[in-house]
């Protein structure tokens, strides 16, 4: 009888909560599956959910190196595709048409994409997953190493990494018969990063950092086993990993690389490198139009800087002002830590001048590091690490100190404005921050156009918000802009129109003062990363075009700060979808 009326109860429930279901509105019935798949989501990839602060999975690692993980990923996307066919998007509310829009954008694109063999090329020399996951192991990174269960989640996680970097070869191989590889000329620049993270004594690897230095919280007894059983997967397990990966990539992959730089080059790599730029500049423009934006970008900025050599009183041609502004060492810290300290003190500064154009900033803050020495030679001159989302962890602002000859201080303004306050930190931040936006449109790092864009934006207020008052600063910001600008030329011309990497950094030489080490780093990282670089400047533009539109459609009636308001609450979105939602805000501005 009591398990009858056990039943009986289930059944009931079952029929309760069904019609709950079937009262619900289009839009909650929305939201709980958006919940649903967002929690699939930082499954399949457990280091996104540490990243955002969520514990959970801090032990996990997903293998997405196997065919096995491929064919289910298929599977789950089209599954998904179905799924969100059957919601109707008339009956949602306003705002969850904008979620569904963009959602149906992501996984069309995803789906167009699944022809192309991206997983055979699963390292570089800006990124992949030995690099990233050593950053995980030093304990300066977004994994956790404040407690007991911290290091112990970290050795399951770390032991599941072997068989990862072991099908990293393995899918590497199946990119050398199929002539999928990346060029020998930026493989040359993987193979000193593997030199340092493939060393024999587990004391001299980085990943032992975390073992120097064991907060309080973690009792003794706990730190003898934890040392015991670091030492053991390291030598036994991770660094014979490293060393097999080192291996491989010295001595059989980087001598059989494709010599071409050209995405092109790649089997179907004309219709491939058409899907990057559409990816990342989310608007109809083809390569040509691209290449003829950033030629005519190029030379207005040119003449915005033959203007600044005629203001600070410079008495040679612009060519002289570049090599001047190359040679001279007032221009240039001599120290790691004066660079940091006067990003520090950009910092102070800028946070007490936002207020004057903006009515919404992000409750986390952001800190200054240093790029970590192994990665250092490669890696961008800065960038820019999101915050936790429940506000644990802040930002960070990395500063690459490798070269001190990249870093310019006449550059500092205006890159503390593109990575941190209000570039990247506002717009990351406060969409993280937005608990009314589903979590795809919080965490999202998809639209490269709207995500750069708006850093790039930001550079260009920055005279507004009462900055570059000194020319050499102002000079900064067009030196900046001048390089994104020559991205649209460059990445067009390496990947569509046939431009070897040496006409590449000649060009850019040509039209710029960066030094040769950092156009070097800046052309490979277009060649490995196509059309990537594209979505800057293009976002920027139309973020510009955006705010000159509603400036003249209001008049006296513009307001700047509601301006930002509805670009930095829109999360993450394609430039289509923000022209959408501006011109909602200026016709409800009237």
């Amino acid at each position: 009888m009591r398990r009858r009326h056990a039943l009986s109860l289930l059944a009931t429930s079952l029929v309760l909560s069904q019609s709950a279901w079937a009262a619900s509105t289009e839009s909650e019935r929305f939201h709980r599956w958006l919940d649903a798949e967002w929690e699939r989501t930082l499954k399949r990839d457990p280091i996104l959910a540490t990243s955002l602060g969520d514990p959970r999975y801090n032990d996990r690692l997903v293998d997405q190196t196997t065919a096995a993980f491929r064919a289910q990923a298929k599977r789950e996307l089209r599954a998904e595709i179905k799924a969100l066919a059957g919601f109707n998007k008339d009956k949602l509310d306003p705002k969850d048409r904008v979620s569904y829009a963009i959602l149906k954008l992501d996984l069309e694109q995803e789906l167009a994409g699944e022809r192309f063999p991206g997983w055979m090329q699963p390292i570089s020399q800006i990124g992949g997953l030995p690099s990233g996951l050593a950053q995980l192991g030093t304990g300066q990174s977004i994994q956790p190493f404040r407690t007991t269960k911290d290091y112990d989640d970290w050795l399951k996680r770390l032991a599941l990494a072997v068989p990862v970097l072991d099908g990293s070869i393995a899918n590497m191989r199946e990119g050398l018969k199929a002539g999928v590889t990346q060029p020998k000329a930026v493989m040359e620049k993987v193979l000193p990063q593997l030199q340092a993270l493939a060393v024999a004594d587990p004391e001299q690897s980085l990943f032992w950092g975390p073992i120097k230095n064991f907060p309080d919280a973690v009792p003794a007894a706990d730190r003898a086993r934890i040392t015991a059983r670091m030492r053991k997967l390291l030598a036994d397990k991770v660094l014979p990993a490293y060393a097999r990966l080192l291996a491989f990539v010295r001595d059989e992959y980087t001598p059989k690389a494709r010599t071409s730089t050209a995405w092109s080059a790649l089997p179907d790599g004309q219709a491939w490198y058409a899907y990057r730029v559409r990816q990342s500049t989310t608007v109809d423009l083809t390569p040509d139009q691209i290449h003829e934006i950033g030629l005519k970008e190029v030379a207005r900025i040119l003449g915005e800087m033959e203007a600044v050599r005629v203001q600070v009183g410079f008495q040679g041609d612009l060519k002289a002002f570049f090599k001047y502004l190359q040679d001279d060492p007032k221009f240039y810290f001599t120290k790691p830590e004066d660079l940091l300290a006067g990003y520090r003190e950009l910092q102070k500064k800028i946070n007490g001048l936002t207020p004057k154009l903006f009515d919404i900033q992000p409750k986390a803050d952001y800190e200054v590091k240093e790029v970590e020495a192994f990665r250092a030679e490669s890696a961008a001159g800065a960038s820019y690490e999101q915050p936790s989302a429940d506000g644990s962890r802040r930002g960070v602002f990395y500063v690459n100190t490798f070269n001190l000859k990249a870093q310019p201080i006449y550059g500092m303004e205006t890159l503390s404005l593109h990575e941190a306050s209000p570039g990247h930190h506002f717009q990351i931040s406060i969409a993280q921050e937005d608990t009314t936006l589903p979590a795809f449109r919080r965490f999202g790092s998809h639209y490269t156009a709207y995500v750069e864009g708006w850093a790039l934006y930001s550079e260009s207020i920055g005279k507004e918000l009462g900055m570059f008052t000194d020319p050499y600063q102002w000079y900064g910001r067009l030196s900046d802009e001048q390089l994104r600008a020559m991205r649209l030329v460059v990445d067009t011309g390496l990947h569509a129109k046939g431009w070897t990497r040496e006409q590449a950094i000649q060009y850019m030489l040509d039209n710029s003062s960066m030094v040769e080490s950092d156009v070097v780093s800046e052309v490979e990282r277009y060649i490995v990363w196509p059309g990537q670089a594209l979505g800057y400047k293009i976002g920027q533009l139309e973020i510009t075009q955006l705010r000159h539109e509603a400036e003249a459609a209001l008049g006296p009636k513009f307001d700047v700060k509601g301006f930002h308001r509805v670009v930095l609450t829109a999360g993450q979105v394609p430039l289509p979808v923000l022209r959408e939602l501006v011109t909602a805000w200026v016709q409800a501005s009237r």
